[in-house]
């Protein structure tokens, strides 16, 4: 091999799927990758667009009953890796590539010590003893920032937090010194401050240990942070590739611009707040705390987590609040309280009424007019139930006197105005997309005409170009029907897309707050000043 030939190449591959050959389905369409010795590489797509699927091709990781490989060859240093056996792939998996997942928790195994499964790698392949793989792993543990590992090696992967997971799989992945690192989605699942975390330490074991990268992501800001070249690929093909900086300049094919595009701006109009004195929505004062308790038989409480600690807040009529902070920040639980969806103490006052000291009863009348649309909308929509009844089970509450033509009618009427069509009735949630379902969900909370939403996380588990469709429906409804929306999401270009007032949390407490524009360009706040950084948003 020479030095100029590509470590990796991927020529003209394609890849299927199913057991029969007469049921196959192609979902890789002749794609060719070639990443360099010590080069950092990244391959682009939004979800099912076969990105990840390449990826698992080259070490062979998908289950070889249900898959083929039609056309193409996988070259390793010149040597085809399609068609080697098991045990010769066993040579190449984990010592001279490595693979890291968007999921730590899938990759360890739960019910052994990391410790364990650390030593693992370097016992088989490299044969080292026993105490001298201890002693590189907890070098390794220390490098990707792990504190005081050897206290921790004995620990099970479920007492670290995710951040600390992906460390964990990065030590793992370095154990044998890998050529290539094989990157699929491994900051997806973290917050910003620990995302860019993760980038910096890749970058940084990547000059130390002089390994190829290879980036699977859907996330253009983080492309354009980290990698020198990008493929661009679409249902299961290529559709561009170029330095960072050409295609970031010109990108050159249509769907590249279109991810460009689809990254959130700003769609909010200006709020006028002297024409609403009043707020609709208020809360002060509210603090939740949940009891830390330990012990089997006699509960002896040890500490007092305080997930929402004395906020005060108000949402005017048809007003966008953002409410942006990590996971453990707070945020949801905030959200939760001034609904009256979980426990806790302060004032609320909605539409000039308290709602603290009602109780559930006197509550449930006044429900319609605040509604909540989840993260996740498999899980919050009945798998059960067909569209119909699930968008239209608050009329039959909430609108009694309606009758059952009159009830379909407006059922249609907001399918239609969410972007769905009148025939989607009959089907159920698992026959749609991820998009389509978080549009049920919205269709739902609408068609009891509230007057307020909290929109939880909305749009997080969608593809970009999707996700600037929701966020658009989003901004209509809320014009056209004047509502209020309390916008909750760690997503920062979503936020300032959406909000014309931000509350920066931290720890169940407000850091910051203020207009949208004015947070964004003159944040006050060192915390905030972070976290605009780690999402790529400020100049730093």
């Amino acid at each position: 091999m020479h030095h100029h030939d590509p470590l990796l190449n991927i020529d003209n591959l394609s890849v299927a799927f199913g057991r029969y050959v007469q049921h196959r389905t192609e979902v890789v369409h002749q794609v060719s990758v070639q990443i360099h010795a010590g080069e950092k590489v990244a391959l682009v797509g939004e979800s099912g667009s076969g990105k990840s699927v390449t990826a698992l091709s080259v070490l062979q990781l998908h289950d070889p009953q249900q898959v083929t490989y039609p056309k193409g060859k996988i070259e390793f240093e010149g040597k085809n890796l399609l068609g080697r056996s098991e045990s010769q792939l066993r040579q190449v998996r984990g010592k001279e590539i490595a693979m890291i997942f968007q999921e730590p928790m899938t990759s360890l195994n739960p019910v052994y010590p990391i410790g364990t499964q650390l030593m693992e790698p370097l016992l088989i392949h490299e044969g080292l003893s026993k105490p001298a793989a201890r002693r590189r792993m907890l070098e390794l543990l220390e490098r990707t920032g792990i504190p005081e590992p050897h206290q921790r090696f004995e620990a099970y992967p479920h007492t670290f937090s995710g951040g600390q997971r992906q460390r964990i799989m990065i030590a793992m992945a370095l154990a044998c010194r890998p050529k290539l690192l094989i990157a699929d989605e491994p900051t997806t699942a973290l917050d910003v401050t620990i995302q860019i975390q993760i980038i910096e330490l890749l970058e940084e074991m990547q000059k130390e240990f002089g390994m190829a990268i290879w980036l699977i992501t859907h996330d253009l800001n983080l492309v354009k942070r980290f990698a020198q070249r990008i493929y661009v690929m679409r249902q299961g093909q290529l559709v561009e590739q170029a330095t960072v900086t050409q295609l970031f300049t010109a990108p050159q094919h249509p769907y590249t611009q279109h991810l460009l595009n689809s990254q959130p701006q700003r769609i909010q109009s200006e709020y006028d707040y002297s024409t609403h004195p009043t707020p609709l929505l208020e809360g002060r004062q509210i603090c939740c705390h949940f009891r830390i308790q330990q012990g089997l038989v006699i509960k002896r409480t040890t500490g007092v987590i305080k997930a929402v600690d004395d906020a005060t807040v108000q949402v005017y009529p048809g007003e966008t609040v953002g409410i942006v902070g990590e996971s453990g920040s707070g945020k949801t639980t905030l959200g939760m309280c001034l609904l009256r969806l979980q426990e806790c103490s302060g004032t609320i006052i909605f539409d000039s009424q308290r709602l603290d000291n009602l109780r559930p009863r006197q509550l449930r009348p006044l429900r319609r007019h605040f509604q909540v649309v989840f993260q996740d909308p498999y899980s919050s929509l009945s798998p059960r139930l067909t569209v119909e009844q699930i968008v239209g089970e608050g009329l039959e509450i909430h609108f009694p006197r309606l009758t059952k033509s009159q009830r379909r009618e407006r059922i249609i009427q907001i399918l239609q105005e969410v972007g769905l069509q009148e025939n989607m009735l009959w089907r159920y949630p698992h026959e749609f997309s991820g998009g389509q379902r978080q549009r049920i969900a919205i269709a739902r909370a609408v068609i009891l005409e509230p007057q307020l939403i909290l929109l939880d996380e909305p749009t997080s588990a969608l593809d970009v170009s999707v996700q600037k469709q929701v966020l658009e429906l989003l901004k209509h409804l809320q014009t056209k029907h004047h509502i209020s929306y309390l916008f909750i999401s760690h997503d920062l270009k979503v936020i300032r897309a959406m909000s014309h007032r931000i509350i920066v949390m931290r720890h169940g407490q407000f850091v910051e707050q203020g207009e949208t524009e004015q947070l964004f360009t003159q944040p006050q706040h060192a915390y905030t000043k972070m976290l605009l950084q780690a999402s790529l948003l400020a100049t730093a």
